[in-house]
């Protein structure tokens, strides 16, 4: 199980799977011959010997000053899912209890609310879908959840088993885009891949870390902010939101922990030319200093 300390605060991945996919099942507008160039670095942990990108999908239980905040909730068991995806049985709640007790969970963070980043907001018992987190406060962006639930149809967002359940048990609060949830912890904003989407921003004992959500999906759309993702809400707003995140991140020592980012997970963005590549960091235990090594 991946974690890194950022100063004082420790972020662990909880896997519910890794999926390959063909680059164009995931990536709009993409370029063969530039993601054969990008190949040199994506491989081994983010792209496979066959050219498939891999996806992961993962939560992140950060835990910062005495509270445990579950950071996206994945697809979930036991319910459908659009896109032909089957449905799922994965062991994920057992692993997630390996790091944290769901009952001991303070909140449960979405950075947006489409499916794959809900599904464990509840689960199903004797038939009705209950909060998975029966204690904590669920944090959805104000924008993001108006927006939603205006009436806006979308195969993505899954409101009727993930969203209402929680809202009916009084357990959301909707918070604003830059919302603080410790002294450690806040809300960044990177609209695009919805209207409302926010990453997470760590900062701790002079480290930093940034939480991506789907602002970016992939690695290489790092190198290459203007390929889009094919869910992305409104594609040129997501695109100028990665240019500026490279910008802001880049050579930096800024540990970027990818919310679908296989393998390593985490990394840094070292800037190339007028490109760049995620350098990954090994999860260890040890404390992310400032400068962005591990002592």
């Amino acid at each position: 199980m991946a974690q890194w300390k950022i100063g004082d605060v420790t972020v662990t991945r909880v896997l519910e799977q890794v999926a390959p996919l063909p680059p164009e099942g995931l990536i709009a507008n993409i370029d063969a011959d530039r993601l054969a160039r990008h190949a040199r670095w994506l491989k081994p942990h983010f792209m496979n010997e066959s050219g498939e990108i891999l996806l992961s999908i993962h939560a992140l239980v950060v835990e910062s000053s005495d509270k445990i905040i579950v950071v996206d909730t994945c697809m979930g068991n036991d319910r459908p899912l659009p896109m032909d995806l089957d449905m799922l049985h994965t062991s994920f709640l057992e692993d997630l209890e390996k790091v944290v007790p769901r009952e001991e969970v303070d909140y449960v963070l979405c950075t947006h609310l489409h499916f794959d980043h809900v599904g464990w907001n509840t689960m199903l018992v004797d038939g009705q879908w209950v909060p998975t987190f029966p204690n904590a406060k669920y944090l959805f962006g104000r924008e993001e959840y108006e927006h939603w639930t205006s009436g806006i149809e979308d195969e993505n967002v899954d409101l009727d088993l993930a969203v209402t359940p929680i809202v009916d048990a009084g357990l959301h609060q909707l918070v604003e885009i830059d919302h603080v949830l410790t002294p450690e912890v806040s809300l960044e904003s990177t609209p695009g891949h919805t209207p409302g989407h926010v990453s997470v921003h760590i900062e701790s004992q002079g480290a930093r870390a940034v939480i991506t959500g789907d602002m970016v999906h992939h690695p290489v759309q790092l190198a290459e902010p203007d390929w889009g993702s094919h869910p992305d809400s409104i594609p040129e707003l997501a695109a100028e939101t990665r240019l500026k995140f490279v910008s802001r991140y880049g050579d930096q020592p800024v540990l970027v922990i990818g919310t679908h980012f296989a393998g390593p997970t985490a990394g840094h963005i070292r800037l190339d030319g007028k490109s760049c590549r995620l350098e990954p960091v090994r999860s260890r235990h040890g404390r992310l200093r400032n400068d962005g090594a591990f002592a």
